[in-house]
């Protein structure tokens, strides 16, 4: 038997060589079918009776009206920032609101959301029986039930992600049809190349080339896969067709984002410095998520299930293939003993390597790339500090980490007289026992929820972000805008956009829910610029999306405010909240007034005069010209060139310490008597 024919035999065919017989298919498919669609029917269930849209989902709505207003990709408009982390699921939502003509992008963004967030749970099913599917056709009753999904659809956090209006959804799915192609691929090793063998790899190529548009931290993955792909067994010609198919869209939007955004990366990234590390905080977070559901139970039963199921296969493909090695063997002998010569190191090495290549394109070596890819996402996150979302951020790596496992495979032998077929039964046991304490435990802790979750956020900074907005606005299922008009301040907010918006202003909230101050601008405005109303506030989402266009919406913490953004980071602040521009900088930056009567009464006209002179810091302006001005080519020219040094370019939170920073002149006219 040639080799080639080795690879292409399983254990699942007949000795003869004959295809598996369609009895034995019955008990695989049937089993996989009724988990998958009880599974999948559960999860949308769940979901659906948990919808929403987050504030955070609401940003990204504002985009998508700018869209379809004509100002372009932009949260304000004339103002060129990326607001949205997930390129993707700004431009599918933006397209699908475009299609069906939409009057409320909520309901584009909720059902998109739904739909490939349940989506993804059978495809990811299907991958993984895909993976096991020649385990399950031998002689006897083979049986898929579902392990992962099950642990995956009883997080809470999954089910609330599922709409949201985040990118979540879009994430697992994308995750999810990388990982069927990848299988596929795995077992294509040996066949001969054809052109639609050829085609799907390149759509492979594609589809792991689309990771930092899906999430940037998803590249990670994203570059693994593109990896074992390029090194293994692929000619010349295909590895460069691979390289041009990936790295099309995200290069070129790379591109366009350095020449129309100035920067490398979305503004919250920038905003969240991303690159920073709060580890003590990272492990508090991933304690928030385990700790609420005892998580740990049924990552043990999955970790131990997945290695009996690992050592099960091995051993019976190592007794499967033993006649075939010693054939192979006996026919390379009479070669060897021709040849005295021994082989050169080089050949070696040749040997060695096509060895290695040939061995990426396996199901251990598909396992594997995820299997590290998740680790390294779990712990790039808890390196981050994780988020202020509860659980938010580890369900990708949860779900990546839960791939091999999704279903997994339990044979009952036909016969008990040989020593494999008593492994295999009480390999069966062992697993009919996990997926029954997995599902036990699904059902105990489903509606498990954090402690005081609607009304306190923990000291920690993480809060069970649905819970609590469904909380405080009385609204299980909040879900438009106007929903979130209910919630503290909104109402007093529109109310007094209308009060403001002819004349202009700055917009600024105050202690007391039912009032917000506003900072005048000067009588006479410099020419050529407009009399702008600027709303200030933390909640960007539904305080831009309850605004009309016309009206500038910012943020302190910088989502939305490159300003803000390009602040240091705050070593104890809260997470995801880390950054915090006095109210000063707005005011002096949208041309308000540095004098009584037109500022708050909190507020030191001192500050804003300071502000005022330390906005003049040369980088800063070019800054403000790089995403405020007219984009034209040479813009575009000089963003491509100065994104680097934009991207990583830091102000002093305090203004006279900007002052100093810049080595600017302190302003004559401070007066010593306004509060400091």
């Amino acid at each position: 038997m040639s080799r080639s024919d080795t690879e292409r035999s399983t254990p699942g065919s007949s000795p003869t060589g004959g295809s598996t017989p369609r009895k034995r298919l019955i008990a695989p498919v049937a089993s996989f079918s009724v988990g998958a669609i009880a599974v999948t029917v559960l999860f949308a269930i769940g979901a659906w009776q948990r919808r929403w849209i987050a504030d955070d989902g609401l940003i990204v709505l504002r985009t998508v009206r700018n869209l379809l207003a004509g100002n372009g990709p932009v949260f304000n408009a004339g103002e060129r920032v990326e607001v949205n982390t997930s390129t993707a699921w700004t431009y599918i939502v933006w397209f699908f609101s475009w299609v069906t003509g939409a009057e409320q992008t909520e309901y584009v963004a909720l059902w998109v959301a739904l739909v490939l967030s349940v989506s993804a749970i059978p495809l990811a099913m299907y991958g993984t029986a895909r993976l096991y599917g020649t385990t399950v056709t031998t002689a006897g009753v083979g049986l898929l039930l579902p392990l992962g999904a099950v642990v995956y659809i009883a997080v809470p956090p999954a089910r609330d992600f599922a709409t949201s209006g985040l990118e979540n959804g879009l994430t697992i799915f994308w995750v999810a049809a990388l990982w069927c192609q990848l299988v596929a691929w795995a077992h294509r090793r040996g066949s001969e190349p054809t052109t639609w063998s050829r085609t799907a790899f390149l759509l492979l190529s594609f589809t792991a080339g689309l990771a930092p548009l899906i999430r940037p931290e998803g590249a990670v993955l994203g570059v693994l896969v593109l990896l074992v792909l390029f090194c293994s067994s692929i000619g010349v010609k295909m590895r460069i067709a691979m390289v041009v198919v990936a790295g099309v869209l995200p290069v070129g939007y790379q591109i366009f984002r350095m020449g129309y955004y100035a920067v490398l990366v979305p503004n919250p990234a920038i905003a969240k410095d991303a690159s920073g590390s709060k580890w003590s905080q990272g492990l508090e977070y991933l304690g928030n998520l385990f700790g609420p559901y005892v998580l740990l139970i049924p990552v043990i039963i999955a970790v131990v299930v997945g290695v009996i199921v690992a050592v099960v296969a091995t051993v019976g493909r190592l007794s499967s293939d033993q006649p075939t090695r010693l054939a192979e063997r006996d026919e390379d002998l009479p070669d060897v003993l021709d040849d005295h010569a021994a082989p050169s190191s080089f050949a070696r090495f040749k040997q060695r390597s096509a060895s290695f290549s040939t061995g990426l394109q396996s199901r251990r070596a598909v396992v594997g790339t995820m299997l590290f890819a998740g680790l390294i996402l779990s712990v790039y996150w808890v390196r981050q500090g994780g988020d202020f979302m509860h659980g938010r951020v580890l369900l990708t790596p949860l779900f990546i980490l839960l791939l091999p496992v999704m279903v997994v495979p339990a044979v009952v032998p036909a016969t008990l007289r040989t020593r494999d077929a008593r492994v295999r039964l009480g390999a069966a046991v062992a697993v009919l026992a996990g997926v029954g304490g997995t599902v036990w435990w699904g059902v105990a802790v489903h509606a498990n929820t954090l402690p005081n979750a609607g009304t306190t956020i923990g000291r920690n900074g993480i809060v069970d972000e649905r819970t609590f907005y469904t909380t405080n606005m009385a609204n299980e299922n909040p879900v438009t805008a106007e929903d979130y008009l209910e919630y503290p301040r909104m109402r007093a907010m529109v109310e007094k956009i209308r009060e403001v918006r002819k004349t202009g202003g700055i917009i600024l909230s105050s202690q007391n829910y039912d009032e917000w101050y506003v900072a005048a601008l000067p009588d006479a405005m410099p020419p050529g610029v407009p009399r702008e109303t600027t709303v200030y506030f933390l909640n960007l989402g539904m305080t831009s999306m309850n605004a009309p266009l016309d009206v500038r919406v910012l943020d302190q913490m910088g989502l939305a405010y490159p300003l803000a953004a390009h602040t240091a980071r705050l070593e104890d602040g809260r997470i995801g909240h880390d950054k915090d521009l006095s109210s000063a900088w707005v005011v002096a930056e949208s041309g308000g007034v540095t004098n009584r009567p037109g500022l708050p009464a909190y507020m030191s006209s001192d500050q804003v005069k300071l502000a005022e002179v330390a906005l003049t810091c040369p980088d800063t302006q070019e800054r403000f010209k790089s995403y405020q001005g007219t984009w034209s080519f040479a813009r575009f020219k000089a963003n491509l060139s100065d994104s680097v040094h934009f991207n990583g370019y830091r102000i002093a939170r305090q203004p006279e310490y900007e002052i100093l920073r810049c080595g600017l002149q302190e302003p004559t006219n401070l007066d010593e008597k306004s509060p400091s």
